[in-house]
C-alpha cells in the first residue's frame, strides 16, 4: 500500500460511495484516500441546522462510517473552519489533493473559492466537481444567457439541453492511509437532542443512510410510481416519493433518482409516462430552487419581490404557537403540523395549506413558518424551503397570485374525502362521520356529542373565521398593488 500523497475527499451533503463524483476521481487517481466530513457551525451567512436536520446528520454520518469500515477505511470527522482543517490534514498526512463535490449556496461558495487560493498557496491542487443537481447552472446560464426566475421557462431550458449524466456505480476497490489520522468522535458533537427524546417518532418512519436511501428509491419506483401523477396530492394515499431527505443529504444523487425513473418509464413501455414526467418535473423544481437561491442569497428571510418588505402583517404569538403544535381547530392543518412534528415531514399537498393558512389566513409572516420548517422538517433544504415558503406567500420569483389563498376545508374534502388523513393525525375527531370531520364546528350538537366531542375541550375551537380572514388577506394584499 503506498501512503505517499493521499487525496482527501470532503463530504458535505454528500453522503454517499455511490455516484459520487468526489470520490470516484480521487480513487482513480490511485492515491490511498481519506475522507472527511468537517462540523462546520462557523461558515458566515450559513443558518444553523435544525433540530431535525441535525438528528438526521447524526445517522447518516454513522452510515456512512460504517459503508467504509466495510472497505477497511473510516469516515473521519473533525470540526472547526473548512478550510484551516483542510489545511491542517493535507500537512499532516502529505496530502497533495482535496476533492469535493460543488456546492451552490453563497456561503459553500466562498468558502470553496477561499480554500482553492489557500490550497494553491500551500502547493495543494483543489478539484470541485459537479454533481450535486441535475443541470449545472452555471452551465446552463452560458447555454441560455440568463438566469431563471420563472420555472416554466426553467424547465423547457433544461430539456433542451444534455440529459444528466448516467450514475456512477460505487468503486469497486479504495483504499485508506496506512497510518489514518485521529479524528473526533461522532458522540462528541451532541448532534443529537438531550433531555426530552423527542425523535422516536423520526426513527420509526425513516432510515438515515444510503442502505436507506437506496431502499426508499426501490420501494417508490415499485409501489408509488404508477399512482404518482394523480395520487401524489393526496395525504391518505401512499403516492409520494418520501426521498426528499436522502436527496438533501445526498445519501442518493438526484441523478441516481431521474435515471431509475426514465429507466422504469422505458421498461413499462410507456404506461408509466406521465407519472414519470410528472415526477422527473418535481425534481427540476429542486434544480429551479437552487437556481433562485444562487440569485437571492438571503431569500430566506427577504422577499424576492421587494414591495412585500411593506406588507402589513401581523403579530400573535398564540396563533403562531397553536399553528405549529396543531391546535387551530382546522383540521387538515392540525394534521399536517402533527405529522410534522411526530415525524418530521409532511405531504407537500398539505405543506401548500398550513403554509397558505398561516401567511393569508392568520397573515402571520411567513418567515417565521419557514423558519419553523427549518427546524423541523428532516428534509429543510435552504433553496427548496424558502423557495415554496416564498411561493405561497406570493413574494417568490415565482409565487402563486395573491388571490389564490387555500380554502382548507375545502381541500380537505377533495383530497382526503374519507378522512383517513384527519383520522391518522387528529384521532380525536376520528367518530365524526365523513361528511364532517373535515369541518367539526359544522356538524349538530348531536352529531359532535355522538362522536365524543366537546369543543374547546376534546378538540381546539377554530380559532379563526376562515372566509372573514380571505376577506382581510385580499385586503392586505391590494394595498400593494395600490402601493
Amino acid at each position: 500500500m503506498n501512503d505517499a500523497s493521499p487525496s482527501i475527499v470532503w463530504f458535505r451533503r454528500d453522503l454517499r460511495l455511490a455516484d459520487n463524483p468526489a470520490l470516484r476521481c480521487a480513487v482513480e487517481s490511485g492515491s490511498p484516500v481519506i475522507a472527511i466530513y468537517v462540523l462546520d457551525e462557523a461558515v458566515p451567512g450559513r443558518r444553523p441546522s435544525g433540530a431535525a436536520s441535525r438528528w438526521w446528520l447524526h445517522h447518516s454520518l454513522r452510515s456512512l462510517d460504517d459503508r467504509f469500515r466495510r472497505t477497511g477505511m473510516a469516515l473521519l470527522l473533525r470540526r472547526g473552519p473548512s478550510v484551516d482543517v483542510l489545511l491542517r490534514l493535507a500537512a499532516e498526512t502529505g496530502a497533495r489533493t482535496i476533492v469535493c463535490n460543488r456546492h451552490y449556496e453563497s456561503y459553500w461558495d466562498d468558502i470553496e473559492c477561499k480554500l482553492a487560493e489557500a490550497a494553491e498557496r500551500a502547493g495543494v491542487a483543489f478539484k470541485r466537481l459537479p454533481g450535486s443537481l441535475l443541470f449545472d447552472p452555471d452551465r446552463l446560464a452560458a447555454f441560455t444567457g440568463r438566469r431563471y426566475k420563472v420555472f416554466t421557462p426553467f424547465w423547457r431550458a433544461c430539456l433542451k439541453s444534455d440529459e444528466p449524466p448516467q450514475p456512477m456505480a460505487p468503486p469497486d476497490h479504495m483504499h485508506g492511509t496506512r497510518n489514518p489520522p485521529r479524528g473526533d468522535d461522532l458522540a462528541d458533537w451532541a448532534l443529537l437532542p438531550t433531555g426530552v427524546d423527542w425523535t422516536p417518532g423520526l426513527q420509526k418512519a425513516w432510515q438515515p443512510g444510503e442502505p436507506g436511501g437506496r431502499e426508499r428509491l426501490a420501494a417508490f419506483l415499485d409501489e408509488a410510481l404508477p399512482d404518482y401523477r394523480d395520487g401524489r396530492d393526496y395525504p391518505g394515499r401512499e403516492a409520494t416519493s418520501r426521498l426528499s431527505p436522502h436527496l438533501h443529504f445526498g445519501e442518493i444523487s438526484v441523478r441516481q433518482a431521474w435515471h431509475a425513473v426514465r429507466d422504469r418509464m422505458a421498461w413499462s413501455g410507456g404506461v408509466m409516462d406521465g407519472a414519470g414526467e410528472t415526477f422527473l418535473r418535481e425534481l427540476g423544481w429542486r434544480d429551479f430552487n437552487m437556481n433562485l437561491l444562487i440569485q437571492f442569497p438571503d431569500m430566506h428571510a427577504v422577499p424576492i419581490r421587494r414591495e412585500f418588505d411593506r406588507f402589513p402583517w401581523r403579530e400573535d404569538h398564540g396563533a403562531l404557537s397553536a399553528w405549529q403544535r396543531g391546535r387551530t381547530g382546522c383540521p387538515i392543518v392540525d394534521a399536517g403540523m402533527r405529522e410534522l412534528w411526530e415525524t418530521g415531514w409532511m405531504h407537500n399537498r398539505v405543506r401548500m395549506i398550513a403554509a397558505s393558512y398561516l401567511v393569508k389566513n392568520l397573515l402571520l409572516p411567513w418567515w417565521k413558518g419557514e423558519a419553523w420548517f427549518w427546524d423541523t422538517l428532516v428534509d429543510a433544504d435552504s433553496a427548496s424551503n424558502a423557495g415554496n415558503w416564498q411561493w405561497v406567500a406570493g413574494c417568490g420569483a415565482d409565487a402563486a397570485p395573491y388571490f389564490r389563498i387555500f380554502n382548507p376545508v375545502l381541500q380537505s374534502r377533495k383530497f382526503d374525502s374519507g378522512g383517513d388523513y384527519l383520522r391518522r393525525w387528529v384521532p380525536e375527531i376520528g367518530g365524526l362521520p365523513d361528511s364532517n370531520i373535515h369541518a367539526p364546528w359544522e356538524a349538530a350538537e348531536a352529531v359532535r356529542a355522538q362522536a365524543g366531542i366537546s369543543p374547546g375541550d376534546t378538540y381546539a375551537k377554530p380559532t379563526i373565521d376562515l372566509g372573514l380572514t380571505r376577506t382581510r388577506a385580499l385586503a392586505a394584499f391590494k394595498t400593494l398593488r395600490n402601493g
